[in-house]
């Protein structure tokens, strides 16, 4: 298992020297972004980690799903334990319409 530019964290994978979770990068590559685009929405990475993270989940993929498996339980354990106020998901609706809403 190449270590290269992934780390296990606290009992997760990151992209070593960085706050980014692997689960993150490999959720986008699953949509079919690239490698280049994925890297444009990290800023602090380079294509190089972008493609490193790539690689490392292609050598290690049942590692990687259990890992995000476990995470997706966690979010959804955190989400179910704190649900978001209705006047606020009301408010990020309205917001999130505007932005898909071709103006007049």
């Amino acid at each position: 298992m190449s270590k290269e530019f992934v780390e296990n964290r606290d009992g997760s994978f990151y992209i070593l020297g960085s706050r980014v979770p692997l689960a993150h990068i490999v959720r986008e590559f699953q949509r079919g972004e690239s490698a280049e685009v994925i890297r444009s929405h990290y800023p602090a990475l380079s294509l190089e980690q972008a493609y490193g993270a790539i690689t490392f989940y292609l050598g290690n993929r049942e590692a990687v799903e259990r890992d995000i498996a476990e995470r997706e339980r966690e979010e959804d354990a955190f989400a179910a334990a704190h649900p978001t106020p209705p006047e606020v998901r009301t408010t990020f609706e309205r917001m999130r319409q505007q932005t898909v809403s071709p103006r007049s």
